[in-house]
């Protein structure tokens, strides 16, 4: 064989390897943190709820911490679509071994809850509490920071951080429309003070 034949299989052999291991790198990070907490999982857990209660997402004078243990008491599957990214969701396993509460703060997404199926469809019933990068659906290292969010509906949306405070300033006035006091409403969304 002639040495530049030699060296083009040399430099195609290293060309196939690095795409290899950029392929395997991003599968295994596709694995390991994308899509592992659907938001549009818990937008069906919830319609799935509201359909066998009245039409009447969970709700609970302890904060919508407990109204979200309520979901998970009922369908331990949904679990990890109630929990944002980076999140296990051992709060809320813990809190149905051990019989106990699970206060808003320690929830990774914020639940409106108050709501019921015949509410406004442009509400927002979930989101995430911290924008990452990329979302869950879309995660990525490099990517723009971005909340999902579900909708009333079932439906999902990704909001990115710069637009966070118009999307809030939104949702409190749909919440007073809905009934809520502006108080009430503000406290889901404090960036929209």
């Amino acid at each position: 064989m002639k040495t530049r034949t030699k060296k083009l299989l040399f430099v195609g052999a290293i060309f196939f390897c690095v795409l290899v291991g950029i392929g395997g790198t991003w599968l295994w990070y596709l694995g390991k943190y994308v899509h592992q907490h659907c938001i549009k999982g818990a937008g069906m857990a919830f319609r799935i709820y509201s359909s066998e209660h009245q039409g009447q997402f969970p709700f609970s004078t302890n904060g919508f911490g407990n109204a979200l243990l309520i979901l998970a008491k009922e369908d331990p599957s949904s679990i990890h679509n109630i929990c944002g990214p980076d999140d296990d969701g051992h709060i809320f396993t813990d809190a149905l071994k051990n019989n106990s509460s699970v206060s808003e703060d320690q929830c990774s997404r914020v639940y409106i809850q108050g709501l019921s199926e015949s509410s406004d469809p442009q509400i927002c019933l979930l989101f995430d509490r911290n924008s990452c990068r990329g979302g869950d659906h879309f995660r990525s290292p490099w990517g723009h920071r971005v909340r999902e969010v579900c909708m009333l509906d079932g439906s999902m949306q990704v909001i990115s951080h710069e637009h966070w405070p118009e999307f809030s300033l939104n949702q409190v006035e749909l919440l007073v429309a809905a009934g809520f006091s502006r108080t009430n409403a503000l406290h889901f969304y404090p960036s929209a003070k």
